[in-house]
This record gives C-alpha cells, sequence and structure tokens, in this order.
C-alpha cells in the first residue's frame, strides 16, 4: 500500500469512529427529551432548549472529527 492509500484509510476511519459517539448521542437525547415531553408537557420550552444545546455540543465533536479527517487527508 502506498503513503496515499494510507492517509485515505486513516481519514475515512477516523470520520467513522468520530461520528458514530455523536451519532449515539444525538439519538439516545432526542429519546430522552421525547419521553420528557410526555411526562410533563408544560415544560416544552425548557426541555427543547437543553436539548437544542446538547444537539449543539455533540455535533461539535462530529465536527472536530471531519476536521481531523480532512487534516489527515490532505497534509
Amino acid at each position: 500500500m502506498t503513503d496515499q492509500a494510507f492517509r485515505f484509510l486513516a481519514s475515512a476511519i477516523a470520520i467513522g469512529i468520530g461520528a458514530i459517539g455523536p451519532g449515539l448521542g444525538i439519538g439516545m437525547l432526542t429519546a430522552k427529551a421525547m419521553e420528557a415531553l410526555g411526562r410533563n408537557p408544560e415544560a416544552e420550552g425548557a426541555i427543547r432548549t437543553n436539548m437544542i444545546l446538547g444537539i449543539a455540543f455533540a455535533e461539535a465533536i462530529a465536527i472536530y472529527a471531519l476536521v481531523v479527517a480532512i487534516i489527515i487527508k490532505f497534509v
């Protein structure tokens, strides 16, 4: 295998593994938010705000993984 092939493989592994955690986190966060809304519909505003904030933090980790994969691929 050439050096270029190793870069492509490393970049694919970096984004693949880096996307698993945020994907699971966002799924669990949304499921728990829907459960909380079912139990207490009056708290919709607070639940939605906290859910969006949690999704943004989880998505930031996926963006870090994307940046690392791009750096591995092109540097």
